[in-house]
């Protein structure tokens, strides 16, 4: 079952401009209905599983990464390869995970973020660990990050333009 807040978080993320991906090791209709439980909608089409990863190129990935919303049957060296995708179209990837299986991925992300009750060995590759595994917290901070960064912005302004001033 889903945790309790989750479907509220995942609207707030997609308000905020977040996008986010499933990579599980579940099966394809399972992750599917997770998903729309969550409030995320699926097609099938937006479906891939790992078998079909194993077929494709770096470059055929790059090009339906931003495509895919749940990679099904995935396993540790897929989930690093979606990570490299969405880096290479520039993206900031943050990865979630728990498990020994999710540890190299957690690593390679750019916000790699473990789960509190997950393995130690996810939470040494992790820059992040979530004491009490709510996704909400993540949306916290990302809301707490952005106004420390609108704080810095308006900041240096100031100084800026200030300086600018005294230097004419």
């Amino acid at each position: 079952p889903l945790r309790e807040g989750i479907k509220k978080a995942i609207n707030i993320s997609k308000q905020a401009g977040l996008k986010q991906i499933i990579i599980t090791g579940d099966f394809s209709q399972t992750a599917k209905s997770i998903a729309e439980e969550a409030g995320i909608k699926v097609k099938d089409s937006e479906i891939i599983e790992g078998d079909k990863l194993d077929e494709m190129t770096e470059d055929e990935l790059e090009n339906i990464c931003t495509k895919i919303k749940i990679y099904a049957r995935s396993e540790p060296k897929h989930k690093i390869r979606i990570v490299q995708a969405w880096q290479k179209k520039g993206k900031v990837v943050a990865m979630v995970g728990d498990g020994v299986n999710d540890s190299p991925a957690i690593k390679k992300a750019d916000i790699g973020i473990a789960l509190g009750s997950g393995t130690e060995v996810a939470k040494e590759a992790a820059d992040v660990v979530l004491l009490n595994d709510s996704f909400e917290i993540i949306i916290h901070a990302i809301k707490q990050g952005r106004i420390i960064l609108d704080n810095l912005r308006k900041s240096i302004s100031y100084v800026l333009a200030d300086s600018f001033t005294s230097v004419f």
